[in-house]
């Protein structure tokens, strides 16, 4: 890894993570950039994301703005997981809409960070705002099975 500049290594963190994550696949979230303590992944709200009020339920909300955020605070190439996380949510999502959630490094320091994510539909509008504190475990994620 020596020779991998701090873009490609977050890309190959991306690609590593991304290929063990199976809820993010399952919900059809793609990763559309990432750049060191930087994601941008999207997602289109399905008819079986919708709940008893006819808009997209919280949970999908908050795990596509926990998937940026996994993604943007792992890519130092340190596993790194979730310590705390909060979300508001500013507006609603109903089916056929493209969420993009952005997630964006506010601080790193030792082995603790801050992550911002804002969630988007196709339309610009803001859906949520979700706030990520991170936590820097043992161990690579690139070639890392125990971090799966």
């Amino acid at each position: 890894m020596t020779d991998t500049n701090p873009q490609q290594l977050a890309e190959q963190c991306a690609e590593a993570m991304f290929a063990r994550d199976q809820a993010s696949q399952k919900l059809g979230m793609e990763i559309v950039s990432v750049a060191p303590g930087k994601a941008v992944l999207t997602m289109t709200v399905t008819d079986d994301m919708i709940q008893g009020h006819g808009s997209c339920h919280g949970g999908y909300l908050f795990t596509l703005a926990d998937s940026a955020f996994a993604f943007s605070c792992n890519s130092y190439d340190k596993a790194t997981v979730a310590s705390g996380c909060s979300i508001d949510y500013m507006a609603g999502a109903k089916a056929g809409d493209i969420l993009t959630a952005t997630a964006e490094e506010q601080s790193r320091g030792g082995r603790t960070g801050v992550y911002d994510v804002t969630l988007t539909n196709q339309d610009g509008r803001t859906v949520a705002l979700f706030r990520g504190k991170s936590y820097q475990v043992r161990g690579p994620v690139i070639n890392s099975e125990e971090n799966s």
